[in-house]
């Protein structure tokens, strides 16, 4: 059998690499670099130091959108960490016709979350559907603000996040459960616990890695929103800009013939060392399993 030249392999990993380099690598880099100017399009680049960072710490609009993604996060990631799970629990079971509901629970994953956002701002809207079948049913007298009070946009926003994500996330732990054994459940139910005791000492037990694997990509894309606040608001981040995400600001900072791309930049830094938490606690969370297992 010929064998092949030394080069083959680095000619088969040139193309990721480079993909990588190219428009992830450099990118990153070049935005840290912008975090310490004041970059302006079609204008003279000059260092301001940590000018950008400093601005942080006193911008309003940066502590409404920080708020905005701590609670996201806050809301998103106990539901789409425990509900996909008791989902998954149901749909598990091999009855006639299950394969129909969970085709109807992963539906909206595939679903464009641009089309859906459009969708449940024609429902939620003042002369919507949901608000006039709140005053046929006589529930309300007058509209409910969904998309103009700032805490019912927000709460709009969250619901149809934690509706497209249920379904993805079940078909993480219908993965982790199809490795549970079936001989732990029925241990459990030879000492006379019931469902939710099984649920609790087993289960819970047996799929704690794909929960913080879950919990960790909830919180993520939480801390990322920005499609569902953008199109259910408008893009004005709702009613004096207190529901706007910190994606959108960097948005609305950095767009333009006049946006500030230094301390556009400064926001995503921010952003990108507010992602990593999550990750540090998956990491020490998973040393200290390591460590208990190991003694």
């Amino acid at each position: 059998m010929k064998s092949h030249r030394w080069f083959t392999p680095w000619l088969l990993l040139a193309p990721p690499v480079i993909w990588v380099l190219v428009f992830s690598l450099w990118p990153f880099i070049n935005t840290v670099v912008l975090s310490f100017t004041d970059a302006r399009p079609l204008q003279p680049v000059s260092p301001v130091g940590l000018a950008n960072y400093e601005r942080l710490l006193t911008d309003e609009q940066f502590r409404y959108a920080l708020i905005t993604c701590m609670i996201y996060v806050v809301v998103c990631v106990p539901l789409l960490t425990i509900v996909p799970l008791l989902l998954a629990l149901l749909v598990e079971k091999k009855i006639p016709g299950i394969a129909l509901f969970r085709t109807t629970f992963y539906f909206p994953v595939i679903a464009s979350v641009v089309v859906v956002a459009l969708i449940w701002s024609w429902l939620f809207d003042s002369r919507g559907i949901i608000n006039q079948a709140l005053e046929w049913m006589g529930v309300v007298d007058q509209p409910i603000a969904f998309l103009v009070d700032r805490w019912w946009l927000l709460a709009t926003a969250i619901l149809l996040t934690v509706w497209k994500g249920i379904g993805y996330y079940m078909v993480v732990y219908l993965a982790a459960l199809g490795n549970v054994g079936k001989e732990l459940h029925e241990a459990a139910m030879l000492d006379g616990a019931g469902a939710v005791r099984r649920f609790i000492s087993v289960t819970i037990p047996s799929v704690r890695g794909a929960m913080l694997l879950v919990s960790v990509l909830v919180a993520v894309s939480a801390m990322r929103v920005f499609t569902e606040l953008d199109i259910l608001s408008n893009g004005t981040g709702g009613p004096g800009g207190y529901d706007i995400s910190i994606v959108m600001l960097i948005r609305q900072v950095g767009s333009g013939l006049n946006g500030n791309l230094g301390y556009a930049g400064a926001i995503s830094v921010a952003l990108f060392l507010l992602t990593l938490i999550p990750l540090i606690v998956i990491a020490l969370l998973n040393r200290e399993k390591k460590a208990k297992v190991s003694a």
